[in-house]
This record gives structure tokens, C-alpha cells and sequence, in this order.
């Protein structure tokens, strides 16, 4: 995959980095540290700049995102009531559960958007929640763009500053997001435990 992604931007140049970025954005198995990381040492090679590299990469960021938006809007709150209904009791889960969430996400979404767009994997799958709670559009493009300018600018940097050895930054990327990953794999199963111990005291 890392040798079509080279390819496509080395052919189709800023539209290219538009284009997989906002493909990344909506399926996140595409590596955006590959993009972001080639697309700085392209910098070096070719008439593409740092700054153009950015603003393309953060507009095609907004627009995966945007898509992934919408997703949410349409898989809205009263959809998840629907699920709930039906499948809850295998999940144990309520309506009043789906609502917490709902109102945590309008009370803290817009920091929580900004933060997890520096987070590997959930960086696009944040977007999702913030559509299902109806979340202020602007507000949400607003901390949607910041976060990813952030994210693509240090990648986008590191790529050009290294040159030719940008594939090594690959592989640290890699490190993070295993550590990343593995730390959501723990919070998510203490949040499980925690969750059905709450609900037998409950019963």
C-alpha cells in the first residue's frame, strides 16, 4: 500500500495529498503518517512546499471528516435508542446511558474533538460522535481543522527536516500508535468492568 500511496502523490502532486487524506479520514487503516511524512520529504525533491503540503492535507483532513460527520447525523440519537431497545439487554445497555453520553459529547465535545484528532485511529472515528449529538457544525470544523493543522504540521515538518530517511519516522509512528492502541484497549476494558459491576449492584 505505502508504494501506491508514493506513487499517487508523486503523480498527482497537492490533489493527490487532498484526496488520500480524506480517504484516510473515512477508512483510518490508511496510514496518514505515510502520507504526511512523504508528502514533507517531497518538499525537498520537487516544486510542492511545506505550506502547501499543510493547507491541502488539513482541508482534505476537514472533508474525511465532514463525511464521517454527516455519518453520525444520520445515525442519530433516536437510531441508537432503536439499538438499544433491541439489542440492550445483550449489552447491558439503557436509553438513559445513550443520553449521558449524548450530554457528555455537547458539554466537552469540542475539546474532545480538537484532542483526539492528535490520536491515531480514533483521530477520524471522533467525528462520528460528534454528529450523532448534533454537535455545533462550525464548532465542530473549527476544533476538527485546529487539531489537524497541529497533527499535519509536525508530520508534514518531521518529513522534509529528515529528507530521505523519512520512513524511519514511519516506524516510531508505528510505536506510538501500538502504545496508543494498547492503552485504549486497557481503558476500554476497565470502562467494561467498572460498567457491568455498577450495573449487578444496581439490580
Amino acid at each position: 500500500m505505502e508504494n501506491w500511496i508514493q506513487h499517487f502523490m508523486e503523480q498527482f502532486g497537492y490533489i493527490g495529498i487532498l484526496l488520500l487524506i480524506a480517504l484516510e479520514n473515512v477508512f483510518p487503516p490508511i496510514p496518514s503518517e505515510v502520507i504526511l511524512t512523504f508528502g514533507g520529504y517531497m518538499t525537498t525533491r520537487s516544486e510542492l512546499t511545506v505550506i502547501g503540503v499543510v493547507i491541502y492535507a488539513t482541508i482534505g483532513s476537514v472533508l474525511g471528516a465532514v463525511i464521517l460527520y454527516g455519518i453520525g447525523r444520520v445515525v442519530d440519537i433516536k437510531r441508537m435508542e432503536k439499538i438499544v431497545d433491541k439489542w440492550g439487554r445483550f449489552l447491558r445497555l439503557k436509553k438513559e446511558d445513550i443520553h449521558k453520553a449524548n450530554d457528555w459529547f455537547a458539554k466537552y465535545g469540542g475539546w474532545a474533538v480538537f484532542f483526539c484528532r492528535l490520536v491515531p485511529l480514533i483521530r477520524s472515528l471522533i467525528s462520528i460522535p460528534a454528529g450523532m449529538s448534533h454537535m455545533n457544525f462550525w464548532i465542530f470544523l473549527l476544533f476538527t481543522a485546529a487539531g489537524s493543522l497541529i497533527w499535519n504540521v509536525i508530520l508534514v515538518y518531521v518529513g522534509a527536516a529528515v529528507g530521505d530517511s523519512w520512513e524511519s519516522i514511519v516506524g516510531y509512528m508505528d510505536i506510538y500508535s501500538n502504545i496508543v492502541y494498547a492503552i485504549l484497549a486497557i481503558l476500554v476494558i476497565v470502562i467494561a468492568v467498572l460498567f457491568i459491576k455498577k450495573r449487578v449492584k444496581n439490580k
